[in-house]
């Protein structure tokens, strides 16, 4: 059983890698994956990254197999497009790390740890840790801690006013009355603060109907929010968007409700004590230094060959087509795009 087995596997392995490297219509150049400004990622480079995964990952083995090595092909795109910006992002801010937090994670090297094949990890989490995997360990570690001294150095810095907008339902179109919902308010202005004021009736009322006080003020306009003081919310597109964008997303893929949200203004100024519980984590410190780079990320604007799928702004990754994004962003300049 196990020598008939093995073709099989192997086959299903190499049809995966020939369906992704397969024909496509490239973003401009003859055989770029992705084009970041002046520099051009190959199909080639990205193929090599997976081939490298499929060969020394049992779990991009299996993903194959279950037709899934889009997940990496994605993933790998993603990879390289944060590395060639904030590589430059770390030039212009002065970004350093003592060499001895390097040496001592190569040292210990988590990047060599196998990963487990009993279905533990979820695939879109598997894509993310196999490529990096398949990467240059020194240079996958030094993005990480790159991103990590990029969030120490606007945590306490960055502030932002903002105002918000839920939309509820179920019939299907959430997602689609919430995009109008942004679109109208990046558009109008006037209108925008016309519904957000309704809204903010009719918060007051249903707290009346249910017995509560109404809120002395509005409590969906004018929220000021320092980075620091929320760990979740600094690694959203909240602070990663310029004032007077308009974005929406789902907070909860296990909630129907979607919110829009209008960045009022996006301050950064000296750095602001704040009391926290707990000290960040070196996982969150690098989701808020990844989210960080996302005014650099848009002004890149990242050409993504159709093969890989579209650059997602909510997730700042890749999704496989403009209907499966996380949400949607209006920056200023672009709000009827």
């Amino acid at each position: 059983m196990r020598i008939m087995g093995r073709p099989r596997v192997l086959f299903a392995v190499l049809t995966s890698c020939f369906l992704l490297a397969g024909c496509g219509s490239g973003p401009g150049q003859v055989g770029a994956a992705v084009i970041i400004g002046d520099h051009v990622v190959s199909v080639d480079t990205v193929q090599a990254l997976i081939d490298k995964a499929v060969q020394e990952q049992p779990l991009a083995r299996q993903l194959a197999q279950q037709h899934k090595l889009d997940l990496i092909g994605r993933e790998a795109v993603q990879q390289l497009v944060v590395h060639d910006v904030l590589t430059k992002v770390a030039k212009r801010e002065g970004l350093t790390f003592d060499d001895a937090a390097l040496t001592q994670a190569m040292q210990q090297d988590p990047l060599a740890a196998p990963l487990p094949v009993d279905g533990s990890v979820p695939p879109e989490q598997a894509a993310n840790l196999i490529v990096t995997r398949a990467r240059d360990h020194r240079e996958a570690l030094t993005d990480r801690l790159l991103q990590q001294q990029l969030a120490l150095k606007y945590l306490t810095r960055i502030s932002i006013t903002f105002d918000f907008s839920t939309i509820s339902g179920t019939d299907g179109n959430v997602r689609e009355k919430a995009f109008d919902k942004a679109k109208l308010f990046a558009a109008d202005p006037a209108a925008a603060q016309k519904a957000l004021q309704q809204d903010a009736r009719d918060q007051a009322l249903q707290a009346q109907e249910q017995g509560q006080e109404p809120p002395a003020s509005p409590q969906n306009i004018g929220i000021k929010l320092v980075a620091a003081q929320s760990l979740g919310d600094a690694a959203s597109p909240l602070f990663g968007l310029p004032a007077g964008s308009v974005f929406a997303f789902q907070p909860s893929p296990t909630d129907a409700t979607w919110v829009v949200v209008v960045v009022r203004d996006r301050t950064i100024g000296p750095p602001i004590t704040v009391e926290q519980d707990t000290q960040p984590t070196p996982d969150q410190l690098a989701a808020v230094g990844q989210r960080l780079l996302q005014p650099d990320l848009t002004a890149a604007s990242p050409k993504i060959n159709p093969r890989y799928g579209v650059w997602d702004p909510i997730a700042l990754n890749l999704a496989p087509s403009e209907a499966t994004t996380l949400g949607l962003a209006l920056t200023p300049g672009k709000a009827k795009s």
